[in-house]
């Protein structure tokens, strides 16, 4: 068997910690091993608390300890550091294969070479960059990872709204054709956002308290979406709504379709696309509510009990998903595509997520 691929991850926030986790709780667990995490806010006692317990995601399955610049997690130690800077960390100490930069602080070309000249030979970024200049490929598991071809060194996975929407509007494009597409994103509160009303933000409505209101705010999924799908340029309008809960987060989307379909005939779509892409996609048409797909592992879950249609060409289809947890497993989806491309005999198990294969 070939070694483990070495991961790293800068910042072990919210996304940070649920992919640590993602991993210990996969089939990947053998394949891949965190070897070293910079977290600049938190000491260690803070980040084995939070390992241990979480708000969201419950207990912790496994062992958490605390060593001398050491994390141990389920017996495996994980170097720490505090670096604020990607230069002080010590990447080049650890003989890591990718880096998973999951700060959101590093959006430009520039800020994210600044970890190559540390020492980290790839990074995968759990954000979209700036530009599509910013990185050397955006990945969307399940539609380009197929893409990747190991000569990478910056790669963007993207946003959670990006995985959730870009298979779904693929499959409804390949099937009838999309003209045009008004995605409003239901999102879950992030950090962004104070518990109370405080001078936190430059946009005035984040300066609202999370909990208390229904907040809109700005967004780029359709410049994401038009950036994985190009056929759709020009085609797409998003706008986002911040919603007082943890987690879980939907998207309503208001189609115009090329050939007239029946709601019946977009859930039959949907019921098949989750059969044949079962890691990707699921489907449900019972009675939810968002917290019954917390810690659920897909990208898109559609809810066919919401699905409409006027049979005229305009549809309207809802899509639930875990911000959290179904976008750290699609990082580590594509660290494990990228991972094969770099050694093609790693001992890596990958997912069969292509859509539209």
């Amino acid at each position: 068997m070939n070694r483990p691929i070495r991961l790293a991850i800068n910042g072990y926030g919210r996304i940070g910690r649920c992919v640590l986790r993602a991993l210990l709780e996969s089939s990947y667990r053998d394949a891949f091993r965190v070897v070293a995490i910079n977290e600049p806010a938190a000491d260690i006692p803070a980040m084995a608390y939070l390992t241990r317990f979480d708000s969201t995601h419950g207990v912790f399955p496994g062992s958490v300890e605390e060593g001398e610049g050491v994390l141990y997690i389920n017996g495996q130690p994980i170097a720490v550091s505090h670096a604020r800077l990607p230069q002080e960390a010590g990447w080049a100490a650890h003989d890591i294969d990718i880096l998973l930069e999951c700060s959101g602080r590093f959006g430009t070309r520039g800020q994210l070479q600044a970890f190559l000249d540390a020492g980290c030979p790839r990074v995968l970024v759990s954000h979209p960059a700036n530009s599509a200049l910013d990185v050397d490929y955006t990945v969307v598991p399940g539609i380009n990872d197929q893409g990747l071809t190991g000569r990478e060194r910056l790669v963007s996975n993207a946003s959670c709204t990006t995985n959730a929407i870009v298979p779904v509007l693929h499959e409804l494009g390949q099937a009838f054709g999309v003209e045009h597409a008004f995605l409003t994103t239901l999102h879950s509160v992030m950090n962004d956002q104070p518990m109370i009303d405080g001078y936190h933000h430059t946009d005035l409505r984040r300066t609202r308290s999370a909990m208390q209101s229904i907040v809109p705010v700005s967004t780029g999924l359709a410049q994401g979406v038009e950036r994985l799908l190009p056929g759709l340029t020009g085609k797409v309008q998003a706008k986002a709504i911040r919603v007082p809960i943890l987690n879980v987060s939907a998207i309503d989307m208001m189609l115009t379709l090329s050939h007239n379909a029946s709601a019946e005939d977009i859930n039959a779509l949907m019921q098949s696309a989750s059969q044949r892409h079962p890691a990707l996609i699921a489907y449900s048409d019972r009675p939810h509510a968002s917290v019954d797909f917390n810690h659920d592992p897909h990208s898109a879950i559609i809810d066919g009990s919401q699905t409409r249609s006027n049979g005229r060409g305009i549809a309207n289809v809802f899509v639930w998903f875990d911000n959290e947890w179904g976008f750290a497993n699609r990082m580590l989806d594509a660290a494990c595509t990228w991972s094969q491309r770099l050694h093609p005999r790693a001992d890596v198990l990958a997912a069969d997520l292509s859509v539209g294969a």
